[in-house]
């Protein structure tokens, strides 16, 4: 039985990619600072640590397993990473992270091992026109992401990739872009936008009113968790080592999407744009090189994964007001 070792297994994707590689017939130890919040895990083994810690990163990785997967982060949406409060946390502990992992990888031979990077990266001087984002794989360079996560997401690919050239790891980097879909974080400040919309639609009576930060006009596209994690194996399997746009060409403007979920929802709502953290005022996936060298990109329409996502959310809003415990 082949085995596989999750970093990030208490997160949203991390928890998802459990599932699928379980199916899939491998033997999973997760590892993350926390258990899944909405569901039990489904690893076969769960170390609860910190990868911060280089001596708990050589704990976990006790074997040379065929696959790792690196999603371990200091995350969040546009609340976390864009207000500057938290940027020599999100630098010092992800980096922290991926210099550990990668340690304890080559001290165990460990061949594969993917590192899930950040659209973040982009320069945001290619983003400042909402109708037309620039963001091939090729545009990263002359470096400028619009904070420092994408500066951390830029420094750790480079990384992964000098350990590939210097020790023969087999590494496979993506950019992810906007992942959503159930199970993922819906409040608290760390939440991104399809879950924070949901959630503000959900909680609005219908002919409700809710705010939406900055113009609206900021376009976006949106990847269902789904479809990340077939993207992911395919990449992980594949001989090219990235990195390699993961994401949705489907651009939406955030009105626009409120809007699409308001009307997913059943309900008439009223947009009042105000002030907030904003990121790059485009962004949408460019997937030439997906296709060309996995022959596969994502097809699913927003609204089918906003579908799913919106009934999940709207029903750990109804368990938060009956005073049951989200998810419970």
């Amino acid at each position: 039985m082949p085995e596989a070792l999750v970093c990030g297994a208490g997160g949203f994707i991390g928890s998802h990619l459990v599932r699928r590689l379980k199916r899939e017939g491998f033997w999973v130890r997760g590892v993350d600072l926390k258990f899944p919040e909405f569901s039990p895990t489904e690893a076969d083994d769960f170390v609860q640590g910190d990868l911060r810690e280089p001596d708990f990163c050589r704990l976990v990785v006790d074997r040379r397993f065929a696959e790792v997967y690196q999603l371990a982060a200091d995350m969040g949406g546009a609340g976390f990473v864009f207000t500057g409060e938290h940027d020599a946390d999100i630098l010092h502990n992800s980096a922290t992270i991926n210099l550990n992992m990668l340690d304890a990888c080559r001290r165990r031979r460990v061949k594969r091992i993917f590192y899930s990077s950040s659209a973040c990266i982009y320069p945001a001087y290619n983003q400042e026109d909402p109708e037309n984002p620039l963001c091939s794989e090729a545009s990263a360079y002359p470096a400028a992401p619009d904070s420092e996560y994408g500066w951390e997401k830029l420094f750790s690919e480079h990384l992964y990739l000098a350990f590939a050239k210097n020790y023969g790891m087999e590494v496979r980097v993506a950019r992810y872009h906007n992942i959503f879909g159930p199970e993922g974080t819906w409040k608290g400040g760390r939440e991104k936008a399809p879950a924070a919309l949901c959630r503000k639609i959900a909680e609005a009576p219908d002919g409700g009113e809710i705010e939406v930060w900055g113009d609206g006009q900021q376009t976006r596209s949106f990847l269902y968790i789904d479809e990340c994690l077939e993207a992911s194996l395919r990449l992980m399997r594949s001989d090219f080592p990235g990195p390699i746009n993961v994401g949705s060409e489907e651009m939406i403007r955030i009105n626009d999407l409120a809007r699409l979920i308001s009307r997913v929802g059943g309900k008439r709502i009223a947009i009042r744009n105000v002030p907030g953290p904003l990121g790059v005022r485009g962004r949408n996936s460019d997937n030439r090189l997906i296709r060309e060298k996995l022959g596969w990109a994502p097809t699913q329409p927003l609204e089918k994964g906003i579908a799913y996502t919106y009934a999940w959310i709207a029903e750990q809003v109804a368990g938060d007001r009956g005073g049951k415990k989200p998810g419970g």
